[in-house]
């Protein structure tokens, strides 16, 4: 039997496990990336591990997450940032300098390497061919310390792409598409491998929107083959020695595979308030529009503005809308500068911000009360955007561009004929804003500056014998990260400060939660399916630890966010029967008795409701590390007993 592409990456870095999935494997890692967002607990977490310089090929520091600078915070967090970088060994990307994943594609992604970043859109770079997969900040650490990066071994799915997309359907509809098709929770657990003939008539750009958004269906990673698109684009970027051909073998084997007829695609929307609420654009209507957001680490290549500004050449944003564009590198927005698509852009009206995350995060050009705002983002969960009750559709560049004109959502394949948008032959290097470390020899001259916003990161104490505690919430299906720990520009800047950041927690789902947990000293939060979807941003993990939750019992988690948990020390257990979730409410006191027994010795595990008298079976998927994680009060703890 032969092996796709993700199974010939994994086989190259599998370091202890077997590939025999669902059960949990070691990866060596090649390159990390963090951002400003979650990189400060990320290095705090580096610097406990009291690791001198990183161990992998090429880590990555990006600033592009807090860029609003309204007050010290986030200037403190760049300045820690990229001190620590300089003294570790680590390449810092200043802030202006671009968004993390768009950088790392134009910059430092190979083919057939591997690559965690503390961010779940790292999958970005599986549009060049690497196994690139989001993680929690201290999985980053870990593996710039040398240490593996642990995973249940994925399924594989194929979905062939067949056929060459109509003028003015894009990358963008593709993946909207493939939403449409499996849902958020339908890549849990698997890697999305892109294949058939209809490849070769994607860019790597295109490409890597596909692969950015794998992370809304909860997939593991996406990955496309390295072939002579991705060889020119390496080539454009002077990176031609970074290319090898990768593609899956002929008898590889899938256990799913779906079939895309690009020539049948048509322009698609994903309608308040999730990424998998997709119809067609004909099918939602001409809704009329206040804001059109263009950019962020979805959609803000050069490929994508040329486009944008050929709609909007010549031409005025409707007098009812806002539109703001934002270019996703120093190096897209000089070459616009240069090719003229800047000036297009501003006389057509469009406001240009910098090369950042920006909206895309809350940070920043948060809609108006009740607003409708198009935008070329990747999520657009409920009070994402900064406006609670604003209404965000997520669609493609060209879509948003024609629709800025209209005032109203639009087909933009009323234009008719499209232009040949072409990647360049070559791309205008100029890395003058990524700041190299500090020779080894001179790291110890290097200063850390850590200003007063940051605080020391929450460790659990090893697990109790027994633990009891209230039920201090509970919540229903699909619960984001954006739930758990809210971004925005009022909070972000908090990031690298615990205890202020906890009186933020659920405020979304319930802003009595910090309080009321506050005040219970432990709790347990009761959750449904797919608990914990959306970011990697182990926030979600560590407040929660701050504010005293023990143990999180739901119907199913996310990947990344049960992962974070572990690491943090909080207990994930899952319902034996997901229909013993009505028998819970809120305020119950839960007991969870000899359960460090029987986490040790794997035997079942039952949840007592002391307030119903009743006992209900839970499952504990730990595998053996897990469980030592677990038992020593998460990942910290058991690396220091262990080293």
């Amino acid at each position: 039997m032969g092996y796709t592409i993700a199974e010939k990456i994994i086989k190259a870095h599998l370091v202890n496990g077997e590939m025999v999935k669902g059960t949990q494997i070691g990866l060596k890692i090649d390159q990390t990336l963090t951002q400003d967002a979650t990189g400060t607990m990320a290095y705090l977490q580096l610097e406990a591990l009291g690791v001198d310089q990183v161990k992998t090929e090429r880590s990555v520091a990006y600033i592009d997450h807090n860029t609003l600078q309204s007050g010290f915070m986030n200037a403190d967090d760049h300045k820690y940032i990229g001190t620590v970088a300089k003294k570790h060994g680590i390449y810092f990307s200043r802030p202006g300098n671009g968004i993390c994943h768009q950088v790392h594609l134009e910059r430092f992604g190979k083919p057939g390497k591997t690559l965690i970043g503390s961010d779940s859109h790292t999958p970005t770079c599986g549009g060049i061919g690497m196994f690139a997969c989001g993680a929690g900040g201290f999985d980053v650490a870990v593996a710039m310390a040398g240490g593996a990066y642990h995973i249940n071994m994925p399924k594989m799915v194929r979905i062939n792409l067949v056929g060459q997309l109509k003028p003015w359907v894009s990358a963008k509809d593709i993946i909207l598409k493939v939403l449409q098709m499996l849902t958020v929770k339908g890549g849990v657990g698997k890697v999305i491998e892109y294949g058939g003939e209809g490849v070769k008539h994607l860019s790597v750009p295109e490409r890597a929107t596909i692969t950015n958004m794998g992370a809304e269906l909860g997939a593991t990673t996406s990955i496309f083959p390295s072939d002579e698109t991705t060889k020119a684009f390496l080539k454009a970027q002077g990176r031609e020695e970074d290319w090898v051909e990768l593609k899956a073998d002929d008898d590889a084997e899938y256990d799913e595979v779906y079939e895309i007829k690009l020539d049948e695609l048509v322009p698609m929307v994903a309608c308040p308030h999730s990424p998998d609420n997709v119809k067609t654009v004909a099918e939602e209507g001409q809704i009329k529009i206040d804001q059109v957001c263009i950019g962020s680490c979805t959609n803000s290549s050069l490929t994508d503005m040329m486009k944008v500004a050929a709609i909007l050449k010549g031409k005025k944003v409707h007098p009812d809308v806002s539109l703001a564009i934002a270019p996703g590198s120093k190096q897209v927005l000089t070459m616009m500068a240069q090719m003229g698509i800047l000036t297009d852009l501003i006389d057509a009206g469009a406001r240009i911000l910098e090369s950042a995350c920006g909206p895309c995060i809350g940070m920043g050009q948060s809609p108006k009360s009740a607003g409708v705002s198009l935008r070329t983002f990747n999520r657009n969960f409920l009070g994402r955007s900064g406006t609670a009750d604003a209404q965000v559709y997520l669609l493609s560049p060209e879509t948003a561009a024609y629709s800025a004109l209209k005032g109203y959502l639009a087909d933009p394949t009323e234009l008719g004929d499209m232009p040949n948008f072409q990647v360049p032959e070559h791309f205008i290097i100029n890395d003058n804003m990524i700041e190299l470390p500090a020779a080894p020899e001179e790291a110890d001259n290097v200063e850390v500056v850590k200003g007063p916003n940051i605080k020391p990161f929450p460790v659990a104490s090893p697990l109790e014998q027994t633990i009891k505690a209230p039920a201090v919430l509970k919540v229903e299906d699909n619960i984001t990260t954006d739930h758990i720990m809210p971004a925005g520009s009022k909070i972000l800047p908090y990031r690298s400060n615990i205890p202020y950041l906890s009186q933020f927690c659920f405020e979304v789902c319930d802003p009595a939660f910090p309080e009321r947990a506050k005040h219970a000293g432990s709790g347990i939060i009761v959750g449904g399916s797919n608990y914990g979807q959306g970011s990697s941003r182990e926030h979600a993990a560590l407040v929660p630890l701050y504010l005293g939750i023990k143990a999180v019992v739901t119907k199913s988690f996310a990947r990344i966010h049960e992962a974070n948990l572990i690491n943090t020390g909080i207990l994930p257990l899952t319902f034996a029967d997901p229909a013993d979730y009505d028998k819970i409410e809120q305020g119950d006191i839960l007991e969870l008795p000899n359960i460090k027994d029987a986490i040790a010795n794997g035997t079942p595990i039952t949840l007592v409701d002391k307030t119903k008298g009743i006992s209900i079976p839970v499952n504990c998927n730990l595998d053996g590390r897990n469980r030592e994680i677990i038992l020593d009060g998460g990942l910290l703890n058991y690396l220091r007993s262990k080293m």
